[in-house]
């Protein structure tokens, strides 16, 4: 039986007008009428009684009406239940980050995720590594820098800004550095790049140009959560992701250095393949990170 027709006759049966039932489901009145007709043929049965002025249900379609009026609205709920299912994170969302800005961005997005959607499950690998996104299946992850995977999809974040930091405990014993020349006198605390090896140079704004410069460094790093334990325990000078370090700023446990010479900015992007791009699970995360302030 075709269940469409079946529809138009439960709605021509309730309006009781081809006219009234043609407008709501847009159609045109001969071509609901050719459609019951089509029902009617495949039954061998009248179903409707037609005249110039109404139409009105035969027994037969009375029998049928009132079986299937109950059927379609099962079918109509069950209908909207899963479209909403499917509209609603749910599932399973793995997602990479690195450490410190999982640790103190990503950390309270999704947490804040799976208390809102209770069917939804993340899996949020925090590390500094550069993860396969296909090979280790991950729907998304968190990259700076310029994206040159052309097969991606790279969403904008706010972009990473850094700042140039020391504990007052430091400073009191080395007093700060004025110019950027006098971090060769400092103990500047320092991160190995994981990809390439070497130390990551600081960056300063010299002669109207955001530049690299190479400092001295007793204290080595692989990842900045070390990093800002460092600072904090007045080991000596970093150079540290804003985000990382505004509430320890904000309660005097550091203070911002050579802040006139500020430059080190990068791009920071959520990545992931195109197949990703309409599920419901990472648009909640992307649109729930997308306002996240750091």
């Amino acid at each position: 039986m075709d269940l469409n027709a079946l529809r138009l006759l439960v709605r021509v049966a309730e309006t009781r007008s081809f006219t009234r039932a043609a407008g709501d489901l847009g159609l045109t009145q001969s071509g609901l009428s050719r459609a019951i007709s089509r029902l009617e043929s495949e039954l061998g049965v009248r179903l409707l009684q037609r005249n110039t002025r109404s139409v009105s249900l035969t027994p037969d379609g009375q029998v049928l009406y009132e079986r299937s009026a109950p059927l379609l609205l099962e079918l109509a709920d069950a209908e909207r239940q899963l479209l909403d299912r499917r509209a609603t994170p749910s599932g399973l969302l793995k997602i990479s980050t690195p450490s410190l800005f999982g640790r103190n961005v990503v950390m309270p997005v999704i947490g804040e995720l799976t208390q809102r959607y209770p069917e939804l499950c993340i899996e949020a690998v925090m590390t500094d590594r550069l993860v396969d996104i296909v090979d280790e299946g991950f729907d998304a992850v968190l990259r700076t820098g310029e994206i040159q995977d052309q097969r991606l999809i790279a969403r904008p974040l706010h972009a990473l800004r850094w700042i140039t930091v020391a504990s007052p405990a430091y400073l009191a014993r080395h007093g700060a550095p004025l110019t950027v020349d006098d971090l060769q006198q400092h103990n500047c605390l320092s991160v190995r790049n994981l990809r390439s090896g070497r130390l990551v140079d600081w960056q300063f704004m010299l002669d109207g140009k955001v530049r690299d410069v190479s400092v001295s460094s007793r204290l080595i790093f692989d990842i900045g959560d070390a990093l800002v334990d460092a600072v904090l325990g007045g080991y000596g000078v970093a150079q540290l992701m804003e985000f990382a370090v505004k509430d320890a700023l904000a309660a005097g446990r550091l203070v911002p250095l050579l802040e006139g010479y500020a430059g080190r900015s990068r791009a920071l992007s959520l990545v992931y393949p195109p197949s990703r791009q309409y599920s419901p699970k990472l648009m909640a995360f992307a649109e729930a990170l997308g306002q996240a302030r750091w």
